[in-house]
């Protein structure tokens, strides 16, 4: 009788080895999302830092001025009209009553020179500027039958120009205003029914049936913005200022702009078909004070700073997940090629680096801006993990090669974030050729026998 002998059992090294890079590798990533809370923690603290620096810029405002928004002038012509109203009674009485014509001017040209200067709060800076601001222009005489005045009711001697800026706090003195060659100084008026927000008006007598020329110049600061309300017929406005990084307000941007090493120049010209305002109306306090229709006036300039440091801190962390990814697989890749052994423990220390490296890089950046900011932090972290890794490879040159690598990713990121239109092609191209260089170096791994 022959007797079989067993099948001898193959050895599972194979299985195992597979199964435990596949826990490895499962337990990286459990690493990684559990990065994304301190991540998103990082994230919560640059949005609240910016958001101190916002009221910083409330402050400076409060103890300097705000934004400053130019408005007017408006021609405010009083007249009597008969009404029919019932008493008490019921019965119909008539009684005269005092209405307002408003009119809006002709011609408008708004001429604004601004001086700017850089003011530093603790580590928060605002643009504050002082202007002066030339007013020119001319009204038309009324179009009583329009409305269906008759002449005889105006009252001609009780005419007045009014105009007004958003903060009077920041008027440095009395402008003087000149019609028809008289000069008047204006007077905060003391009426609420006023068709302009923190109005300002001159009484003058009219001569009937004509217009007339005015201008007044205005001596103003303020802080980040000047903005201007368009309600002329025809307005030209014209900003001459030091600030070389300004941005534009308004609907509109300027006809012809020109910003160089010396400053910027900017025109507008604009016709009154796209105004939000009728060229005269009665009874209508409202009118000029419509939020909607005063958003679709406003044209201006906005100082703003050259560096958003804050909203360029915020993108950079956005990419912490990819950066901590990217720095995990090509480690896991040298640990294959050198069969050198790092502990998850490793993994996870060289994670929190990198998310420290976002602290760093905010608290940095409030102190000598972003560029030199993100410098010293990459230079730092990628120090730090080329260090840890060759004591873990005990492999200098594998180690340098890492820290090659995570200089390539870190200056891949600020390339990302100074190129604002061009970030996504950049990026997309970038993670291309990444993801192909991995697939090269990980093709020379034989994962069954690891």
């Amino acid at each position: 009788m022959i007797e079989q002998s067993e099948p001898t059992p193959q050895p599972k090294q194979s299985t195992w080895t597979q199964d435990s890079i596949l826990i490895k590798l499962g337990v990286i990533t459990v690493i990684i999302l559990l990065l994304l809370i301190p991540s998103a923690w990082i994230q919560s603290l640059v949005t609240d830092r910016e958001g101190y620096q916002q009221e910083n810029l409330k402050n400076v405002a409060d103890k300097w001025a705000g934004s400053q928004l130019v408005q007017g002038p408006v021609m405010a012509l009083p007249y009597r009209k008969m009404i029919t109203e019932n008493n008490n009674a019921g019965k119909p009485i008539t009684h005269e009553v005092t209405k307002t014509l408003y009119v809006l001017p002709q011609t408008l040209s708004m001429k604004a020179g601004i001086q700017t200067e850089q003011y530093s709060s603790g580590i928060y800076d605002a643009i504050v500027y002082n202007s002066k601001v030339n007013v020119t222009g001319s009204f038309n005489q009324p179009d009583l039958s329009e409305l269906s005045i008759d002449p005889a009711t105006i009252q001609y001697d009780k005419a007045r120009l009014i105009f007004s800026i958003s903060d009077l706090k920041g008027l440095k003195n009395n402008p003087v205003v000149t019609i028809r060659g008289q000069q008047y100084t204006p007077e905060p008026s003391e009426n609420e029914n006023m068709p302009l927000s923190n109005g300002l008006q001159v009484s003058f007598p009219l001569q009937k049936e004509q217009g007339f020329n005015f201008s007044y110049q205005l001596d103003l600061k303020g802080s980040n913005a000047l903005n201007f309300l368009d309600i002329g017929k025809t307005t030209d406005v014209e900003v001459n200022s030091d600030w070389k990084h300004p941005d534009f307000n308004g609907r509109y941007l300027p006809d012809t702009r020109t910003v160089s090493d010396r400053g910027l120049n900017a025109k507008w010209q604009m016709l009154y078909y796209n105004r939000p305002f009728p060229q005269q109306w009665t009874d209508g306090d409202s009118v000029l004070t419509n939020k909607k229709a005063l958003t679709d006036a406003v044209i201006g300039v906005k100082l703003q700073l050259p560096i958003d440091q804050y909203r360029k801190i915020l993108r950079t962390t956005k990419y912490s997940t990819l950066i901590i990814l990217l720095t995990f697989v090509s480690l896991f890749l040298a640990e294959m090629i050198k069969k050198e052994r790092i502990h998850l423990f490793n993994y996870t220390l060289i994670g929190a680096a990198m998310v420290v490296y976002y602290t760093l890089l905010l608290s940095f950046a409030e102190q000598i801006g972003y560029n030199y900011a993100y410098l010293l932090s990459s230079l730092s972290t990628i120090g730090l993990i080329a260090v840890f890794t060759s004591s873990l490879l005990k492999n200098r040159k594998v180690s340098a090669v890492f820290a090659f690598i995570l200089t390539i990713f870190y200056g891949f990121i600020f390339i990302i974030i100074q190129l604002e239109e061009l970030s996504l092609l950049f990026g997309s191209v970038a993670l291309f050729i990444i993801i192909a260089a991995l697939m090269y170096f990980s093709r020379k791994i034989n994962w069954y026998k690891h």
